[in-house]
């Protein structure tokens, strides 16, 4: 694979940290169940068609779509780590889905069929290309004349308790790892709606629409067990390893999750508020 994303291609690929999303894909699904019903719903995908899916993942986007297109459709399935992918063909294995292939690529760079696929569709895959206007032009390039994307991506921090919460916990006891770039990619990089919308644009997409959905996250089990998935994957993960945090530093960080989220209690159920942008765009004529 050729790709101008090594740091990407080495985190997701390679890294302990994005490991830890294969060991977690149960309870990561479940909490961005919303997510993915979100996409598929405003990607209106039809029976038959051939879709192509930006950062698959472990696979959980390309089998519901797959699921949706019948054995008429197509979904060829794109990431940039080969542990996912591996993961992503058992499962669809497991479900004897036929129609779907799995691409080790970059999708920044890859020379995908032009005008193959009908659509695109991404659940938080996009927001880590090192150039999102190259990236872009490239997908929209394997789609035929007016075939549509559709891609989900992380609001803003304020808005996201996932990872303010978290990030705040952390932070109060362990301190501040270095700034970086707030649109450098990674999962909120594409926060600022109309920064995401002038590189489409500047892409060359038609059609460019996008508006800040509010869902609800799915909480895994009780309030503790979402806690503690907050310091394997995310901000407080990130500030734990940056500082080499203890046992006790993470039992505290949980502690102080595991507060804050008790005020998205529900009767038995959890639901922490979310706000996703949600972009479209299409190929132009």
């Amino acid at each position: 694979m050729q790709t101008v994303n090594e740091e990407q291609a080495e985190y997701w690929g390679k890294s302990a940290s994005g490991a830890k999303w294969l060991t977690y894909e149960d309870q990561l699904d479940h909490l961005m169940s919303p997510v993915l019903e979100l996409v598929l719903d405003r990607a209106g995908l039809q029976t038959g068609m051939r879709v192509l899916d930006v950062g698959c993942g472990t696979g959980v986007s390309s089998i519901a779509a797959a699921k949706q297109l019948g054995e008429s459709g197509h979904v060829l399935a794109a990431d940039i780590s080969e542990p996912f992918l591996d993961r992503a063909r058992t499962r669809a294995s497991d479900q004897e889905l036929n129609n779907i292939t799995f691409q080790y690529v970059d999708a920044q760079t890859h020379d995908f069929a032009e005008g193959d696929r009908d659509a695109a569709i991404s659940r938080f895959g996009v927001m880590f290309f090192e150039d999102s206007v190259a990236a872009f032009s490239n997908i929209a390039r394997a789609l035929k004349p007016g075939g549509q994307m559709t891609f989900a991506a992380w609001g803003p921090l304020a808005d996201n308790p996932w990872f303010k919460i978290p990030h705040i916990a952390a932070t109060s006891r362990l301190g501040h790892p270095p700034k970086v770039d707030r649109f450098a990619p990674g999962p909120l990089a594409f926060h600022d709606i109309d920064h995401v919308t002038g590189m489409m644009t500047e892409a060359g997409l038609s059609d460019v629409q996008a508006d800040a959905v509010p869902l609800g996250l799915r909480g895994i089990g009780s309030v503790r067990d979402s806690a503690i998935l907050c310091t394997r994957v995310g901000p407080a993960a990130r500030v734990i390893s940056h500082f080499d945090g203890t046992s006790a530093d993470v039992h505290a960080i949980q502690e102080g999750v595991a507060d804050a989220f008790s005020s998205f209690e529900n009767g038995q159920d959890l639901e922490i508020p979310a706000v996703i942008n949600l972009f479209q765009a299409r190929r132009s004529t």
